[in-house]
């Protein structure tokens, strides 16, 4: 059902280009949008799902480069830029951006389909991190403050009374605690819970480093 929902995004000022490229993916079985100029597809209300974007580099008004800056701030989408002569410079500084590739007109249609399949392979395991990481989050948002500070001396290898001494309480509390860690974490071992505490605190350091 996601692949048949799945979106390619075409944005390139000579409409020419853009049926021919639109008429290329339909013909492989891809969904195709096709937008003559990057504003019009900045105000687009875009769906929520699995999608890549083909770029024209040089456009008039917003060009390609414009394009991918604004839309990393946003909704992030892998982009795969198109340009009519090998610009290095263009080519360092979209590729620094994210870009999955950098084509040169008239486009190689192998090329082309090669670098759709693996944008969308990218946005695929992408938003299969983000939907992960937003119910691992909302599992240790249901935790207590008290079984947050269990959580945290279970996973730096206390013994379940070396975390009672710890924290003032009996042991039997702890294993009352843990317990409930244990399913409001959905972890089916202690191990699994470990794993789990893991992502956790590299998903805070990540969002703590983008933040600076």
């Amino acid at each position: 059902m996601e692949l048949a929902n799945e979106l390619i995004y075409i944005i390139d000022d000579e409409e020419r280009v853009g049926h021919a490229l639109s008429t290329l993916l339909r013909s492989n079985g891809r969904h195709v949008q096709i937008f003559t100029s990057g504003q019009e597809f900045l105000d687009f209300p875009r769906k929520d799902t699995c999608a890549c974007l083909v770029l024209d580099l040089k456009m008039p008004g917003l060009g390609g480069l414009e394009v991918q800056a604004q839309i990393s701030t946003k909704t992030p989408i892998p982009v795969i830029f198109l340009t009519g002569r090998a610009d290095i410079p263009s080519t360092v500084k979209a590729m620094k951006g994210g870009a999955i590739d950098f084509l040169i007109k008239p486009v190689d249609e192998d090329k082309l389909l090669t670098s759709v399949e693996r944008a969308l392979l990218q946005d695929r395991a992408s938003r299969k991190e983000a939907i992960e990481s937003s119910r691992l989050a909302a599992q240790y948002e249901s935790l207590t403050p008290r079984e947050r500070e269990v959580l945290a001396l279970l996973v730096r290898g206390f013994l379940n009374k070396q975390v009672a001494f710890e924290l003032g309480i009996t042991e039997y509390t702890v294993q009352i605690h843990r317990g409930h860690i244990m399913r409001k974490m959905q972890a089916d071992s202690f191990a699994a819970l470990v794993t789990l505490a893991g992502k956790l605190d590299s998903e805070s350091n990540r969002s703590s480093n983008r933040n600076i």
